[in-house]
Parts: structure tokens; C-alpha cells; sequence
């Protein structure tokens, strides 16, 4: 098996373990553990904790994650090379009360969850994934992640006979319900009794506990309830809450007649996600690979991206700006000094009042999204002179209303980085030559563009941003299609990032 299969076996793995956001950040968390990374929190000091040399992860609302590693060389106000991502996909998440019957059927309420091509979550066998908050024997709450992997719900279209339309249109509200079940069958699993919650308690009864809410098995489908009790292995009357999304229960595989497709869901944006972890991870691999890093290298999965970016663990909240603020004042190692080509502030290191500002303005971020490739059946929909393939690299996205936040001079860095792309050390051969292929896309004129948080980011931090992605087609599709080779391309790439940024950024001379 060459390399390019290999890396595309294993981020099949991640895929299938990552159904969610908070499955995920745990997927990366796993991998950066492994590579050594340490724990820490945004609620703690950083001072005695985070030092040059070192590795380091932080979560938000177990949904995002930002990683990096701190150069030796390490001074502050030193630039950061970035790579932001997402988590998040398009889904269909269970409503706070799901609980629904109709003509026999047991059916559970959906919200729509980001801009899906909902048409093919239908006659999908679906799944239910997500975080539940246990309530523990001492009162404290923790939450645990969930993953039921059985298809329990389907969402049935209607049969041709009845309905020859020649759009198939539906209504999201009442017409996206997938059923669980027969509501006799149910009735029978529950000894003929339906009018007991889970937990026991009878109505009236003078010594049940207050809820200030509903309880769990009234709001839903006792036996989902039940379910999730039992993935979380605890009781469901320990439940409290729950944040559970549908997927496709089908795993991510290999296709094509020459095995160089990945079928999957949730390519947008776990590619990227994937390709930016554990190119962070290999960057790292040689134990000499910070004696000589002046800059931190950092990668930031957000979750949200699907619907604005605008919360608390969104690309456009504090997080990174936070991060990189507290990163900025980071003193030296007081082994070694930094290298003096960084060597900005304006008279000694206990002068950081500026550090922010001067880190923002040597930065760089990569802005990585899947990107669209060409699709053979509607070749009309591309601009003529831009139509990226799969397999042929990583796409550079360009717009000149700044949907995306590309520019010539992240360009040219760009392509230098690519040219010095070398197998990874952890590689027992090269599958691939040196060098990277990039391509470039633009929309048509009479096209809507879409954005990322390349443009919400490079705004509110002031630091030069790039926007790329890996090819796909079938964006927001419930199964989509990508390219074996790209998970190489795309780990190979920004691996060169991270190693080769502090050499590159001082030669590109703009301001």
C-alpha cells in the first residue's frame, strides 16, 4: 500500500469516528495526545505552563479546538503561521421537544442545521451522535460523547405512484421527520403502558422531583432516551440534556475503478480539518524540529462555520484573537535567544506593549475549506479558465469582492511553500514527487460566490490570510466525493507551511 492510500485509510478512520464537532475536536485531541501535546486551559494562567519548545491544545465548548507549538527561538511579538478550519457540517439536529406520532408511526422533530442538500438525507439510514449532561452521584455535571451507531431513523420519500413531480420538492417542516418506528411496537416494548416516564415517576405523585422543564422522556421518544442512557452508561434518569445531530450510519470508503475516490460525508470540512492536524503533528516529528523556530505554529478548528461563525466557538468570537494575544507576551526561553531578524520591540523583552500588534502584522493564516472541483455534468457552471480536478492538488480561491481573503504576495508565499513540500518523515517512501501542485479557482461572473472565515478573520486581525481547500464535488451533500491523493497534497502542503514560514515570510516585502 503506498503512502497516498495510507494517509487516505486513516483519515477515512477519523471521518468515521467524527460525526459531530465534539467527536471531532476528541478525534484531533486523540492524535495531538499521541504526538505529546499537553492540555491546557482558557480559565488558567499560561505563564508557568506554556514555554518555547513546548506543545499545547486548548478546547472551547468541547467543539473547537486550537493547537500549537512554541519555537525556541520564541520571542514575543514573533510572527504565528495559522491554519483555521471547521468542524461543523450540514445536519439535521434533534429539537429540544422531538417527541412525535402520526397514522402509527413514531416520528422525531429535525431542525435543519446550515445550508444541506436536504433531498439526500432522504431514504438515508441514519444515526444519532452528539453530548449528553449526565448529572453524577456528587452533583457535578460532565457531559459525554455519543454515538449510536445503528441505523434507528430514515427519513421515507414519497413513492412515485402518488406524487409525479417532475422537481422533487418537500416542505422542511413537516415533510423532513424521519420515523423511529411503529408506534404499536413500542407500545408493546413498554408492556402496553405508555404513560410512565422512563425515570419511574407517576404524575402526581407527591414526592417526584420538580422539574423546571419537562422531563427527557416526555420532551422525547422514551426509548431515544433510553438509547442514549445507554451509549453514556448511565441511567436515564441521570440524563439532563442533550445535543444530539443525525448521520449517515454508511462509512467513509475508498471508490472509483482505480481506487482514487473517497465517498463520505462530511468532507466539507473534516479534509481540511484532518489535513491541518496531523500536518501540525508530522511537522513536529523530528525532536530538533523547534531548536531552531523563531514563530509558533498553530492551528485553529473552529465550530459554526456553516451558519455565520457568530458564537462563542465560532471563528468570529474572541478565540484566536484571545489565543494570540496571550501567545504574543509569551517572554523567551532564557536558553537560547530569538532569532534577531524578529527582534522588534523597543528595548527589552519586559516591553510588550505592542507584542499584539507586532505578532498580527508578521503572521500569516490559511483560511482551509474544501474547495469545488469541476463536475463533469454541469461543466457550464464553471468560469472557463478555472475548473480545479481532484487529485491535482490543492485549490487557491480568489474573488474579487473578497469572498475570499487571497491576495498576490499570500500567493507567491504560498507557492514557495508548495515547491519545498517534501514527503513527511514518518513517509518509508515517497509516493508522490517533491513539490506540491496547487490550482487556482474564481466564479463566474453570473455565479454566487461562497465565503469562509478567511475574510471574517483576516478583518479583525489585520494578518495576512490565504483561502484554499482540497477539491471535492458534492458539497453539503449528505455523501460527497474527494480525491485519494489530496489528503497527501493537503498534509504535505501545509506541513511545508509550518516549516518553512519563518524562512519565507521576511522575504516577501510589501509593507
Amino acid at each position: 500500500m503506498n503512502n497516498s492510500r495510507k494517509r487516505a485509510e486513516d483519515f477515512l478512520s477519523f471521518l468515521n469516528a467524527s460525526p459531530t464537532p465534539f467527536h471531532t475536536v476528541q478525534s484531533a485531541k486523540q492524535r495531538l495526545m499521541k504526538a505529546g501535546f499537553m492540555e491546557i486551559k482558557e480559565r488558567d494562567a499560561w505563564a508557568s505552563t506554556v514555554q518555547p519548545g513546548g506543545k499545547y491544545y486548548l478546547t472551547r465548548n468541547a467543539s473547537s479546538i486550537v493547537a500549537f507549538a512554541v519555537g525556541k527561538k520564541w520571542k514575543s511579538g514573533n510572527p504565528i503561521a495559522m491554519i483555521g478550519a471547521h468542524t461543523d457540517s450540514p445536519c439535521l439536529r434533534i429539537k429540544p421537544v422531538s417527541k412525535k406520532q402520526s397514522d402509527g408511526f413514531l416520528q422525531v422533530g429535525v431542525e435543519t442545521y446550515g445550508g444541506g442538500l436536504w433531498h439526500t438525507w432522504f431514504d438515508r439510514d441514519l444515526g444519532i451522535a452528539g453530548r449528553a449532561m449526565i448529572k453524577t452521584d456528587d452533583g457535578h455535571f460532565i457531559q459525554k460523547l455519543i454515538k449510536i451507531d445503528k441505523p434507528i431513523l430514515r427519513v421515507p420519500t414519497l413513492a412515485i405512484h402518488l406524487d409525479r413531480q417532475e422537481t422533487f420538492t418537500f416542505n422542511k417542516e413537516t415533510q423532513l421527520f424521519p420515523i423511529a418506528g411503529l408506534a404499536a411496537a413500542e407500545l408493546n416494548r413498554q408492556g402496553g403502558n405508555n404513560d410512565t416516564p422512563v425515570d419511574g415517576a407517576k404524575d402526581g405523585e407527591a414526592d417526584a422531583p420538580f422539574h423546571p422543564l419537562k422531563a427527557l422522556a416526555e420532551r422525547h421518544h422514551p426509548y431515544i432516551v433510553e438509547l442514549i442512557a445507554n451509549e453514556a452508561g448511565v441511567k436515564p434518569a441521570e440524563l439532563v440534556d442533550f445535543e444530539m445531530v443525525l448521520y449517515d450510519t454508511q462509512k467513509a470508503c475508498i471508490g472509483g475503478i482505480n481506487d482514487e475516490l473517497i465517498f463520505s460525508a462530511r468532507l466539507d470540512n473534516l479534509g481540511m480539518s484532518f489535513c491541518s492536524t496531523m500536518a501540525l503533528i508530522e511537522s513536529l516529528a523530528s525532536s530538533a524540529a523547534l531548536d531552531k523556530e523563531p514563530s509558533i505554529r498553530l492551528i485553529s478548528l473552529f465550530d459554526h462555520e456553516e451558519i455565520g461563525s457568530q458564537t462563542a466557538q465560532g471563528a468570529d468570537s474572541n478565540l484566536l484573537p484571545a489565543v494570540i494575544r496571550r501567545l504574543s507576551v509569551l517572554p523567551s526561553s532564557s536558553e537560547a535567544d530569538s532569532d534577531r531578524s524578529y527582534d522588534k520591540l523597543a528595548s527589552s523583552e519586559s516591553d510588550v506593549s505592542t507584542a499584539y500588534e507586532q505578532t498580527l502584522s508578521s503572521s500569516f493564516l490559511i483560511s482551509a475549506d474544501m474547495a469545488h472541483s469541476v463536475h463533469p455534468n454541469y461543466p457550464a457552471k464553471y468560469e472557463s479558465d478555472h475548473r480545479p480536478e481532484m487529485n491535482k492538488g490543492t485549490v487557491i480561491k480568489i474573488n474579487a469582492n473578497a469572498r475570499y481573503a487571497t491576495n498576490s504576495p499570500g500567493i507567491v508565499l504560498l507557492q514557495e511553500i508548495a515547491r519545498r513540500a517534501q514527503s513527511s518523515p514518518v513517509d518509508t517512501e515517497q509516493s508522490l514527487s517533491r513539490g506540491v501542485p496547487l490550482q487556482l479557482f474564481v466564479v463566474r461572473n453570473d455565479s454566487s460566490c461562497g465565503s469562509t472565515i478567511g475574510p471574517m478573520l483576516s478583518a479583525a486581525l489585520g494578518a495576512r490570510t490565504l483561502d484554499l481547500g482540497n477539491p471535492q464535488l458534492s458539497m453539503h451533500s449528505i455523501r460527497e466525493t474527494g480525491g485519494v491523493y489530496d489528503v497527501e497534497y493537503g498534509i504535505r502542503l501545509f506541513a511545508s507551511f509550518f516549516e518553512h514560514f519563518s524562512e519565507l515570510e521576511r522575504k516577501i516585502q510589501v509593507d
